[in-house]
């Protein structure tokens, strides 16, 4: 019975997963596209999607399921713990990977914010006292040697990334492992799309009261506005929580493998539509951090149950 019960949910978190990702993919390449085409400010793109994305989430919310949105607001820890994931979690990692694209572009931006699992990683076996396994030290030597490629292109000698956009990216990493852990105590609680809906409302208010982005409003073309309003339904109300129900479903781990299809769909998006172009080196970066993620989820497929309740 149990096992009949675990399938379908299983599933269910790898279609989220993979659904999100490629969502998260065309998001990131329609922030590209602003801010290239536009001259659009990230500052300005993230408080707008954010409010967007966060007003209407919280207004289905109220209609469909005012209850729980009263007990989360009623419940000291359960308030406190959503606060944080808006702020640490949403507006942290929505504000830096907006900030990498426009310094570099989606696909590399993408990229390099999958070096979180392998900070995770690292944050288990420090948190549990405890040296990285093998295959925990083969995925930090790929991820160190991933991000060395796309900084350098293999000469320690040349920088041939924007610096401002290496920051960004493994900033945007740091951020992916606070949005993975901030949650888990609520999501399963209250569901991926409420939690992420209020978590995006109160990353984005307090985002407009800390840098006040309304002198930043431009005027865009029809074009522009179809780009914004991407990221905020496919990019936001639906990326998020199909995520974030992935790891509910399946686990951090294995959720973070599987979203790693955001990156493949970023660069190939990125070259289709917006030009962008990848050295053969570049790919090789890639593939090495990509490699991560899968090499990191191995253990939690054979015993998905430890991990989920680590």
């Amino acid at each position: 019975m149990t096992n009949e019960t675990y399938k379908p949910n299983a599933l269910r978190g790898v279609l989220c997963t993979l659904l999100g990702g490629c969502c998260w993919g065309f998001s990131g390449n329609c922030g590209q596209y602003l801010f290239h085409y536009h001259g659009v400010d990230p500052v300005w793109l993230t408080a707008v999607r954010m409010m967007s994305a966060g007003a209407i989430a919280t207004a289905i919310v109220a209609v469909r399921n005012r209850q729980a949105l009263k007990a989360c607001f009623t419940d000291k820890h359960d308030r406190i713990v959503m606060l944080l994931y808006g702020v640490f979690g949403l507006l942290l990692s929505q504000y830096t990977y907006l900030e990498a694209i426009e310094a570099t572009n989606a696909g590399t931006a993408t990229v390099l914010q999958y070096v979180g699992p392998v900070l995770l990683m690292v944050l288990v076996c420090f948190t549990g006292r405890r040296l990285p396994k093998p295959y925990e030290l083969v995925s930090i030597v790929l991820v160190v040697a991933g991000t060395f490629l796309l900084a350098t292109h293999g000469n320690v000698h040349t920088m041939v990334i924007n610096p401002e956009g290496l920051f960004w990216g493994l900033f945007a990493a740091c951020t992916l492992v606070l949005y993975t852990l901030l949650p888990k105590s609520i999501a399963p609680k209250y569901g991926a799309f409420m939690t992420t809906g209020l978590g995006t409302l109160i990353g984005g208010v307090t985002f407009f009261i800390l840098v006040r982005p309304w002198p930043l409003l431009i005027d865009l073309p029809v074009t522009g506005w179809l780009a914004v309003a991407g990221m905020v339904v496919l990019g936001t109300l639906v990326a998020y929580p199909l995520y974030l129900q992935g790891v509910n479903d399946i686990g951090p781990v294995k959720a973070s493998m599987l979203a790693s299809i955001e990156p493949v769909s970023a660069a190939v998006i990125s070259v289709v539509w917006l030009g962008s172009e990848f050295a053969a080196i570049d790919l090789v970066g890639f593939a090495c951090i990509i490699a991560t993620v899968f090499l990191l989820a191995k253990p939690e497929t054979e015993n998905s149950g430890q991990v989920m309740q680590s």
